[in-house]
């Protein structure tokens, strides 16, 4: 059986738009996560202290690190969406205009 593309595949317009605000992201991110490591590595102890709910920090850092790289996530899709409709509204009025 023959399977093609569910849409025809052609240059993406909001492609360097994706880009910078994936790395914009990704460098938010980073900082998040060198900071974990850094309070690892400088002071190992501040880890083990329990700051809520009878959790230590390193469990709620840890948490949270994964709620943020999925909150990241799904920021960076709505937006990705939300450029690509309005590049394609753009696309379309020119079209209509002709």
């Amino acid at each position: 059986m023959l399977h093609a593309p569910a849409a025809p595949v052609g240059k993406d317009p909001a492609a360097a738009y994706k880009a910078r605000l994936g790395l914009w992201m990704f460098s938010l991110y980073l900082l998040f996560y060198v900071a974990f490591v850094a309070i690892n590595v400088g002071w190992p102890l501040l880890m083990e202290r329990t700051v809520c709910c009878g959790m230590n920090l390193a469990t709620v850092y840890g948490f949270a690190l994964i709620v943020t790289a999925l909150f990241l996530a799904l920021v960076y899709d709505a937006l990705c969406r939300a450029r690509e409709r309005a590049l394609s509204g753009q696309a379309d009025g020119v079209k209509g205009a002709k």
